[in-house]
């Protein structure tokens, strides 16, 4: 859903104080924007469009780790109003390439969670014993797909989600769509970079193209 407001209307903390969801309004950075787009609990919009033309700073934007202007509303409170830890932590960003600072898979999840993520890999077709592997071993998915895992046990309220399955085959592209699925249908709403123009239509409800960082509806 396109947003057409100027920013001389009343600030989004006041004309979406009762809206559900992410709400981003003239949204610009470096070579991004203006943009806006509304994305509902539990909605999926897919981002599509050739490489350099603003995907990635897009999501960056959004999470606010580049600098920029405009207004980004979540549930009502606006971007500004939330501590950046705690916003990274609702609206969450996977990259397409996550750091990772310890040497196990496992040392990057909670206690509490390590059941949680050992379900999700399974069901990732990931190894059994992926939990107690050494980070350093890991082919290229595998990280891919544990990185997704560690920002599905965090229960965002948003995922960013930068090319989530480049690195795997069918088969493991398909596992993983089926979890994202799953938390969609639990609410968690999705923003997704993809070149896949299938796996766009089989996740989201709505598809932009982003050319010379201006947002189109596909």
């Amino acid at each position: 859903m396109s947003l057409s407001s100027s920013l001389s209307s009343p600030s989004p903390r006041s004309r979406y104080e009762r809206a559900q969801g992410l709400i981003v309004e003239e949204l610009s950075g470096a070579r991004i924007g203006p943009v806006s787009f509304a994305l509902a609990p539990g909605g999926c919009v897919a981002l599509m469009g050739p490489s350099g033309a603003g995907k990635t700073l897009l999501l960056r934007q959004v999470v606010d780790l580049d600098p920029g202007s405009g207004h980004v509303v979540l549930d009502g409170k606006a971007r500004e109003t939330y501590a950046a830890p705690e916003w990274r932590r609702r609206v969450m960003l996977v990259p397409a390439v996550s750091g990772w600072w310890a040497s196990t898979v496992a040392a990057h999840f909670p206690d509490e969670a390590l059941a949680e993520a050992s379900r999700l890999c399974v069901a990732m077709r990931l190894p059994e014993d992926i939990l107690e592997r050494n980070i350093v071993g890991l082919s290229t998915g595998e990280r891919q797909r544990l990185a997704l895992v560690r920002a599905l046990v965090a229960k965002p309220d948003v995922l960013l989600l930068d090319e989530p399955t480049s690195g795997l085959d069918a088969d493991a592209a398909l596992a993983v769509e089926g979890c994202l699925k799953d938390v969609q249908r639990g609410g968690t709403a999705m923003l997704i970079v993809t070149h896949d123009p299938v796996q766009a239509a089989r996740l989201a409800s709505t598809i932009h193209r982003i050319e010379d960082g201006t947002l189109r509806t596909a």
